[in-house]
């Protein structure tokens, strides 16, 4: 399952790298990937949760809206 989410405040290429990274330790997310251009990021795995998608964006120090 993929699934794509809208962050805010991705401004360039580290801001990607970072939210890829947190997310992708996600339980349940096989890949992660950012593009701060889109201002997305595009989840694929298998139950994953939202709130912890959320969660791990924060950590990178933006918001998933």
């Amino acid at each position: 399952m993929a699934q794509t989410f809208t962050v805010e405040g991705m401004t360039c290429e580290h801001c990607e790298m970072s939210v890829s990274e947190e997310v992708s330790d996600v339980s349940g997310v096989t890949s992660a990937t950012a593009d701060h251009k889109a201002g997305t990021v595009t989840v694929e795995g298998e139950g994953f949760d939202r709130d912890a998608v959320a969660a791990a964006v924060a950590e990178a120090g933006y918001k998933l809206v």
